[in-house]
């Protein structure tokens, strides 16, 4: 097992060397994103920067033959970390210049990454390719089946690190349905895209969150240096109440000309101006949001009321519910997906999703989604 070094009081990066479900895109391609541009959102830079030279189109041949691999061999030092995912283009039977065998070549240039961040002093992490949203008479297809078994070989034979991306992103994908995926992917009516390769905003989160989640699954203690939660995708997710994560103790609002005096009964009024604060989707979802926890100090109420701001493309990631809830719809529009069924919500739509289901929310529109969330403080009995 690879050990990373953190330094203490100096950054470290991590290289993404991938094709176009990495790569980085500006406004002119909105909604389009990938993973890799996504990434840094997980991180603190003073402690991790990402340095992101996914391009599109690309396979482990033709980055190497056009010196990208050179490019980040340049730069690359002990520490560092290189994220290593091909597959979509080496399958290009067609294209000579991209083209690998899974059983022959791809394997080969696989293990030219490998030796270059070993040389350097770096650690290399092999991540299968991203799922596909492609459909075939209800089923979804693994569109990259010899290459995902090609790279976990190399892994094995090299005793090299590996994020099975493949595995998590179509258990994804599976979790929200074909029609419930289609607003994480580039089915974008309005520019004529049915786009099931690349992603949008919202998908890029999602899955720059499950590869940073197989990253910490590989080195737990990277878990501490997160900046948002890790608990995204179609996951198991512990079910009982942290209190040491919850939000600190607010003052009640003191009655006015009054001075400030403790409620016999506990009762007290708060003002959400005073609570607020601004956070990045919750579950890997896409931000930016804002989070309002009402009386998250008083331990022993029976049920939690939250608020949550989805601002323009925000989106609650997809996770799997381990008690009841209730999502209520105040203004806005949004996308909803329950157990694979998509749902256009607005104002004055009550979601109950049960314990078991899997859920998600996306922002739609020019306008915040408002939600208030109430659920149970503490875990029911199954039923």
């Amino acid at each position: 097992m690879t050990n990373f070094a953190y330094a203490q009081g100096a950054s470290q990066r991590v290289f993404i060397a991938a094709d176009s479900t990495a790569a980085s895109y500006g406004p002119e391609r909105a909604p389009q994103a990938g993973w890799g541009q996504a990434l840094q959102s997980w991180l603190d830079p003073a402690q991790w920067q990402v340095r992101n030279h996914a391009v599109g189109g690309r396979s482990t041949r033709s980055f190497i033959n056009e010196g990208r691999l050179d490019v980040i061999g340049k730069e690359l030092q002990a520490g560092d970390v290189l994220l290593i995912q091909f597959g979509h283009n080496d399958a290009k039977l067609e294209d000579a210049s991209r083209y690998t065998d899974p059983d022959g070549d791809y394997a080969m240039f696989l293990g030219r990454y490998i030796t270059l961040a070993r040389d350097k002093g770096a650690t290399p992490i092999l991540v299968t390719p991203v799922a596909r949203l492609l459909y075939d008479f209800g089923a979804l297809l693994d569109t990259h089946g010899r290459y995902t078994q090609a790279m976990k070989r190399v892994a094995s034979e090299q005793h090299v690190q590996l994020i099975d991306l493949n595995a998590s992103s179509m258990a994804w994908v599976r979790a929200l349905g074909e029609q419930g995926a289609k607003p994480y992917f580039m089915f974008v009516p309005e520019q004529n895209k049915a786009d099931g390769t690349h992603f949008s905003v919202a998908g890029a989160n999602a899955v720059a969150c499950m590869v940073m989640r197989g990253w910490v699954e590989l080195q737990p203690q990277m878990k501490c240096l997160l900046k948002r939660d890790i608990d995204c995708g179609a996951i198991s997710a512990a079910t009982t109440a942290n209190a040491s994560t919850r939000a600190p103790a607010t003052a009640p609002l003191t009655p006015a000309n009054k001075p400030a005096t403790a409620n016999p009964h506990g009762s007290q009024v708060i003002r959400e101006q005073d609570i607020g604060r601004e956070q990045p989707g919750p579950h890997g979802g896409a931000g930016p949001t804002t989070a309002y926890s009402f009386f998250a100090d008083i331990g022993d109420l029976p049920f939690v009321m939250r608020k949550r701001v989805l601002h323009k493309g925000a989106g609650i990631g997809l996770h799997p519910q381990h008690k009841d809830e209730i999502y209520y719809i105040v203004s806005g529009n949004g996308l909803y997906v329950l157990d694979g069924q998509q749902y256009e919500v607005g104002p004055g739509h009550a979601l109950l999703t049960r314990s078991g289901s899997t859920h998600a929310l996306q922002q739609t529109g020019d306008e915040d989604l408002v939600v208030m969330l109430a659920y149970p403080a503490s875990p029911v009995p199954a039923r």
